[in-house]
């Protein structure tokens, strides 16, 4: 079946000399897996090598054959060039933790359009602002809407966190955050993109990164520490 859809990149994994195999997380059919035969020909290659940097946006026709087994691309183009993005160290270690935690997120071979959208959204806008400390918090605290395991908010005036059942309670339960990781996890819910991006101090930061990565954990099966948090939390330090 032929198929025109915006993508993002998840992953690009070499394969033999010349060929990758890329992730993708589609906006028509959720994750697929696509195979790159001549990805390092020759510079002329339609399917040039900056298309697969972690979290770039595609528009991309492609044939899927739906059997769970390597699809293949027809056309790729740029769906949003990123201007900054690549070219900024804080924002290139962004993309690369957050394509690691994405690859353990997103399994299934199904349409999420409203997921693909606001991650869509979330980076545009991180390309085009320059006050970003406090983006991958606030994007790691959103997509839980869309996996299933968003805090409830009800009764945010309790001082305690339990992060299994995902509520605040006035009990300090043994999976329950500190009175003070509470506050700054509070904090944290209120905010969105465009919010004071100094609200927080580094190791405030370094602590509610901590409690997000512990929570997907804890709420997502194979969720697995991706490699590159020592590199963001060193870059944030």
């Amino acid at each position: 079946m032929q198929v025109k859809t915006k993508a993002i990149v998840i992953s690009a994994l070499k394969y033999q000399e010349k060929s990758l195999i890329v992730k993708c997380f589609t906006q028509s059919d959720g994750i697929k897996t696509y195979f790159v035969a001549t990805a390092f020909a020759s510079k002329k290659s339609m399917q040039k090598i900056a298309y697969f940097q972690p979290l770039t946006i595609l528009e991309i026709e492609a044939t899927h054959k739906n059997k769970g087994t390597l699809e293949y691309f027809k056309e790729i183009k740029m769906g949003y060039p990123f201007k900054t993005i690549h070219q900024n160290i804080v924002k290139s270690a962004l993309v690369l933790f957050l394509s690691e935690v994405l690859h353990h997120c997103i399994k299934e071979e199904e349409q999420n359009e409203p997921f693909f959208d606001y991650l869509e959204t979330a980076l545009v806008w991180l390309d085009e602002h320059d006050e970003i400390a406090n983006f991958h918090l606030i994007l790691l605290l959103g997509m839980t809407r869309h996996f299933g395991f968003y805090p409830a908010v009800s009764n945010q005036e309790a001082p305690f966190f339990e992060m299994t059942e995902g509520v605040f309670t006035t009990y300090h339960g043994l999976s329950c955050l500190s009175e003070h990781e509470t506050v700054l996890f509070k904090k944290l819910i209120s905010l969105r993109f465009d919010s004071e991006a100094k609200l927080f101090v580094a190791n405030e930061r370094q602590i509610l990164l901590k409690i997000l990565v512990d929570y997907y954990a804890i709420h997502l099966d194979g969720f697995k520490k991706p490699k590159s948090l020592e590199v963001l939390i060193e870059v944030f330090s």
